[in-house]
């Protein structure tokens, strides 16, 4: 008899995404095959059976594909029952969703910065990290070549997610003041939301794991100097044996220490969500259904106390709330209604009732449904 094949997981340790999916399967501890992600592999099987050469790609023992972190946990989590990591109880399970919405879209240009903006990092890690992925057992001029093209290709989105002259000094002091408060959180509790990790610890991974925590001018500089949030770091690239033991707070509670970051969450992700939907809504009057919208649309500008930060907006991330928005629309009225309080204690509860059209993925980005 064949024996089932394993799940196989395709991601480099320099991608966001990669590091968000990585974390969270080795906590899971499923069965999975990671062989070296090369060139090949990326524009070929990769790009064929997800429509896009990115990562990370989970190819399950059936023979499907997943390219996206988020339904890669979808999966998981329903394949594997145990070590759970989507909380139960209403609250912390919306406060997961909105953080792991947050995380992924709002974090890009944090990262995107911290590793870019700064030529070491290129120079000392990325160049030889992701030359021995696409290219193994050529000549290090060939890798060199090949990683200076995928470089080129990144830095080429760096304006678009805001990564520009006049904004560099938002970025680092916006940054500072961020992970002072998570910080301030991982010393007093180990995890976003207790004793063990959630489904909002792994979507931090994306950018902690990939390039704050493995760059070295950010690792220097952003993430040594707070050995609590380094200590986090570590733990969810090889979770201790204790990390599974662990509990979430009782009560549904959230603990008082993340509270001023879902302060920060709410009254900055907000607008940002506020002003994509404005967009995609006046899009979708005409647009047709099943039609991919563009990756990206005009800049949406927010208010924040370091300053005025403008990106380009991304109907993707209307489709990370929509996550959050059907967890809301799948409780109790009782339910929600503890979720609303929760949320408006903290600043806003509109991200729950937001008009957002139905959106299905395709790949690297929506269509209306």
């Amino acid at each position: 008899m064949n024996k089932p094949r394993p799940y196989t997981f395709y991601g480099w340790h320099a991608s966001y995404f990669a590091g968000k999916a990585r974390t969270y399967l080795h906590y899971k501890q499923v069965p999975v095959l990671e062989p070296t992600l090369t060139l090949w592999t990326l524009m070929g099987p990769v790009k064929r059976h997800t429509g896009a050469a990115a990562m990370p790609a989970l190819r399950t023992p059936t023979g499907q594909w997943l390219s996206d972190s988020s339904e890669i946990i979808d999966h998981i989590e329903a394949a594997f029952p145990q070590r759970p990591v989507v909380p139960q109880t209403p609250v912390q399970r919306c406060v997961s969703y909105l953080l792991e919405a947050w995380f992924d879209e709002w974090w890009i240009p944090m990262a995107m910065h911290s590793r870019w903006s700064y030529p070491e990092n290129y120079r000392d890690l990325f160049m030889r990290d992701v030359g021995n992925q696409l290219m193994p057992g050529f000549p290090r001029l060939a890798k060199n070549l090949a990683v200076d093209y995928v470089a080129g290709m990144l830095r080429g989105m760096c304006p678009a997610v805001g990564i520009r002259p006049e904004q560099l000094s938002w970025l680092n002091s916006w940054s500072e003041h961020a992970l002072d408060l998570l910080h301030t959180h991982l010393k007093a509790q180990p995890y976003l939301l207790g004793s063990r990790p959630s489904l909002a610890d792994f979507a931090m991974a994306g950018p902690m794991y990939g390039h704050l925590g493995r760059d070295p001018w950010p690792a220097r500089e952003w993430i040594e100097p707070r050995p609590a949030l380094r200590q986090w770091t570590d733990h969810m690239a090889q979770p201790p044996a204790q990390a599974a033991a662990g509990e979430l707070l009782p009560e549904d509670q959230i603990p008082a220490t993340l509270v001023p970051l879902l302060q920060l969450v709410l009254s900055e992700f907000t607008p940002f969500v506020q002003g994509i939907q404005a967009q995609v809504q006046a899009l979708a009057a005409t647009w047709p259904p099943g039609k991919t919208l563009p990756r990206r649309l005009a800049d949406v500008c927010v208010c924040t106390p370091q300053g005025r930060f403008s990106r380009n907006a991304l109907p993707y991330t209307l489709w990370m709330v929509q996550r959050l928005q059907n967890v809301f629309a799948s409780l109790t009225l009782a339910e929600q209604t503890r979720v609303r309080l929760a949320f408006a204690s903290w600043g806003s509860d509109e991200l729950l009732s937001l008009t957002v059209p139905k959106l299905e993925r395709r790949a690297l980005r929506v269509a209306l449904s």
